[in-house]
């Protein structure tokens, strides 16, 4: 392969999908024909630590928000130039994708953008869509999550970028998510030991639905007394969802772990017999789920689980098959399923089975990667 020039906002230390996707797919490539320039984040000591772990160059900008501006287009040129890097792949298309045509001029002879679920707002507002418009101009290809990222971003492309569009979604380290991650250790030190869990994994912001989950909680509780929601991540929403919990009268069945080391989550999933986010788009669908890894993440671990119908979100189930699809902010629907696999173990096991199947079959980083790779 030749070298790549990564040129993203979104890179860990700095939590999220995108970074966790972005990391994932530069540790499958060749770490010597690899460059990251990415944005540093607000702990400069941690962002220090992490880079010299890294097999590969990292590059940080003195900025926390790279944004396609002179200074930082003539930076990332001259990377490109330094490093002889021949390819780029911008993490997320928008906005840096906008600085394609000046690294083609600096000597790249290909550019790949990846989508996620902000392009597809993107593509719903006017100036904002002529400006997906020319980072489609301006790259070989861009990829996309699923089917409904895809054809909103489509939209607002030419008709030849529309074509060149191909799909690469996030991988799943289907070795480091699998049945047996310790789970039971989390339960223990959480009490949970022989209560039926309900768990969800995500950032805690109004539209990954974690307060419908806490709104279907008196119902599930009715029917199944022991039952405990185990909320782990952490976010601006958390305050209000703590204090819905009391409202609601199920605190008591509400355990808030905050941020979880990422060594620590395959164990946090374990411990849960049923995964829901009933996610939901928000803000007129400027405002909506990309795909939701944490769903493929569920299933490798051999759970079956409750999606939101945000976006991109059923395109990470087989509805049916590994789990199902609810109404974003149902609580209804939300209870109607859970308490549906609550009360049937092997109605679980055979979804959880299914999968991680899934996931051994199409999800892959290997296999991801190497799409990747073969598109730079």
């Amino acid at each position: 392969m030749d070298k790549t020039l990564i040129v993203t906002n979104d890179f860990p230390p700095r939590p999220g999908g995108i970074q966790s996707f972005v990391h994932g797919m530069a540790l499958w490539m060749d770490p010597g024909q690899v460059v990251v320039y990415a944005s540093t984040w607000k702990d400069g000591a941690e962002v220090a630590r992490f880079d010299a772990e890294q097999p590969f160059a990292v590059v940080r900008d003195r900025t926390s928000m790279l944004l396609p501006t002179r200074r930082v287009t003539r930076r990332a040129a001259g990377l490109l130039r330094e490093h002889g890097c021949s390819s780029v792949w911008f993490g997320a298309a928008a906005p840096l994708g906008l600085m394609a045509p000046a690294l083609r001029e600096a000597g790249a002879r290909r550019l790949v953008g990846t989508t996620h679920g902000h392009e597809a707002a993107w593509a719903q507002l006017p100036a904002s869509r002529s400006l997906l418009r020319r980072i489609g101009e301006g790259t070989d290809t861009l990829t996309y999550l699923g089917e409904y990222t895809r054809s909103r971003i489509a939209a607002a492309l030419t008709p030849a970028a529309a074509a060149r569009m191909v799909q690469l979604p996030p991988g799943v380290d289907e070795k480091t998510f699998h049945p047996g991650s310790g789970g039971a250790v989390v339960r223990a030190r959480l009490g949970l030991a022989d209560r039926p869990v309900v768990v969800c994994v995500s950032r805690l912001v109004p539209r990954k639905g974690q307060d419908t989950l806490i709104q279907a909680m008196p119902r599930i509780l009715h029917e199944v007394p022991d039952a405990a929601l185990l909320i782990v991540g952490g976010g601006p929403y958390r305050g209000d969802l703590e204090k819905l919990a009391e409202r609601t009268g199920v605190g008591h069945a509400v355990r808030f772990t905050g941020p979880v080391p990422s060594e620590e989550l395959p164990a946090h999933y374990g411990a849960g017999d049923v995964f829901a986010m009933p996610c939901r788009t928000r803000r007129g669908g400027l405002d909506v789920e990309g795909l939701g890894i944490v769903y493929l993440e569920a299933s490798a671990t051999g759970l079956p689980v409750i999606a939101g119908d945000s976006g991109g979100a059923p395109d990470a189930v087989l509805d049916g098959e590994t789990g199902w699809v609810v109404a974003g902010g149902s609580p209804a629907q939300c209870a109607d399923r859970v308490l549906t696999l609550l009360r049937d173990p092997e109605l679980r096991a055979r979804m959880g089975e299914r999968g991680r199947r899934w996931v051994e079959d199409a999800w892959r980083w290997d296999l991801l990667a190497e799409r990747l790779t073969s598109l730079l």
